[in-house]
This record gives structure tokens, C-alpha cells and sequence, in this order.
């Protein structure tokens, strides 16, 4: 493609603010995808160059997470698992159901996480939360099981997978919001890495786009997980609020469209 500079150099803001975004709540897509479109990229060749510098960004997200050990490996390894056989069901299922019937149940679903976030104290038993070292009866079935659901979600629609993972390891395995972020960003690296080999055996990746935009999703995830291992919680929770409210949107939009 023939992009003018400030094309470029427009699209890569928004591929830092989105990996920003990413790397504290996860939802980075909603902001990179519209990016990508806007520029006039076909939708298939859109997907697979936001994939491309995504993942490059959340690898480094990850990464910074381990070394500060907010990452419980055993549990983010088992719902990765997890993840990647929801995904393929869920790819495969989008193509018997109509997707009128997945917004519907999206516009009911986020409102219900939001609404659980914003009053979880009061709504949820209180329990103990992990502090990241994990224990040795941690319930990997669960784990095994939101990888699925949340895998599904991924392969049968896609946007705000890590901010649904991080909800889950946070409200259903009970890691505080700072780990239960780091776990989801290794979740969502390993269910986003397959589909970047196939996008790139397909040839669907734009170069060398995709490599400036991959330099400034870095740099995003890069900002976004320092400030989210140095203000904890008190960052998290409003952005996992902010990216719901723009997934609602985004359901909306395709619903009424």
C-alpha cells in the first residue's frame, strides 16, 4: 500500500495507545482494528496485521509481567490450553449460529461483568485472593474451563478476549486484578500466536507496515505494563471498566449497523 507518512505515523499512535490499553486491561483491539480499517486495508488483511503487531506487543507485556512474578504459570499455561481448543470450537460454531444472536448475548453479558466488576464486594463471597505465588490446590479445572469459554469467545467473536480472561482469573480463580492481568496477557499470547502463523502462511500480513506498527505496539505494552505493576489495582480497575463500555459500543454498533 501507498500510505503518506502521517498515515502511518496517525495509525501507530493508535497502535500505542492500544497496546497501552492492552497491557493493563487487555481490549487493545477495539482501538487498533478501527485503526487499521480507517487506513483502507481490506478486513482479512486489517485482522492479520493488527495480529502480527499484537502479538509482538503482548509478548512484550508478558514478559514484564513474569519478571516481576505476576504471572501463575501452571494456571495461565492450563487455560492457554484451554484457549486454544475454545478457539477452534468457537471459529467453528460462528458459522451455524447467526450473528445477531451472539451480539444479543454479548449486550446482556457485558453489562452483567460491568455491573459485577463496580460491585463485586458487595455482590460476591468474599474469599481470600492469591497474591500470585499460587497454591498447591489451585482448581485447574477451572482454569482448564475459563480457557475454553473464553477461548470460544475469541474464535466465535473476538474483541475484549483478554479483558474477559483477566476478569476470570480475577472473579472465578481469585487472583488479585494485578496477576490475574499477567496471566491473561499469556492466555491471549499463546491463542493469538497460531493465528499469526497462519495469517503469515497466507500471506495476509502487510509488510513493512506491520513491522512499524508492531515497533509501536511494543512500546505501548512496553508504558502500559509498567504503569500497571507500579499502580496495581487502582489502574486496572478503571481501565477494565473503560474497556467494557467500549466493547458495549462496539456490540451495539455491529448490532444496530
Amino acid at each position: 500500500m501507498d500510505l503518506s507518512f502521517w498515515a502511518i505515523a496517525a495509525l501507530c499512535g493508535l497502535v500505542f495507545l492500544a497496546g497501552f490499553v492492552d497491557s493493563i486491561a487487555g481490549g487493545g483491539g477495539l482501538i487498533s482494528v478501527p485503526a487499521y480499517l480507517a487506513l483502507g486495508l481490506p478486513p482479512h488483511a486489517a485482522l492479520a496485521t493488527n495480529k502480527f503487531s499484537s502479538v509482538a506487543g503482548t509478548l512484550t507485556a508478558t514478559w514484564r509481567y513474569w519478571r516481576a512474578r505476576k504471572i501463575h504459570l501452571r494456571t495461565a499455561l492450563v487455560a492457554a490450553a484451554g484457549a486454544l481448543a475454545g478457539s477452534a470450537a468457537g471459529a467453528r460454531t460462528v458459522l451455524l449460529v447467526p450473528a445477531a444472536a451472539v451480539h444479543t448475548v454479548v449486550l446482556v453479558l457485558v453489562p452483567a461483568a460491568l455491573v459485577v466488576l463496580l460491585f463485586q464486594d458487595r455482590l460476591l463471597r468474599r474469599a481470600p485472593l492469591a497474591d500470585g505465588g499460587g497454591e498447591p490446590g489451585r482448581p485447574l479445572l477451572r482454569a482448564v474451563a475459563l480457557g475454553l469459554l473464553i477461548g470460544a469467545w475469541d474464535g466465535f467473536f473476538g474483541p475484549g478476549t483478554g479483558t474477559f480472561l483477566a476478569l476470570g482469573f480475577h472473579l472465578a480463580l481469585r487472583f488479585d486484578l494485578l496477576t490475574a492481568s499477567g496471566n491473561a496477557r499469556l492466555v491471549n499470547l499463546a491463542s493469538n500466536a497460531g493465528a499469526v502463523v497462519v495469517f503469515l502462511a497466507g500471506g495476509r500480513v502487510v509488510f513493512p507496515l506491520a513491522l512499524y506498527a508492531a515497533a509501536a505496539g511494543i512500546a505501548g505494552n512496553q508504558l502500559g505494563s509498567m504503569v500497571a505493576l507500579r499502580r496495581g489495582e487502582r489502574i486496572i480497575r478503571p481501565f477494565l471498566v473503560v474497556v467494557l463500555v467500549l466493547l458495549l459500543a462496539e456490540v451495539v454498533r455491529r448490532r444496530f449497523a
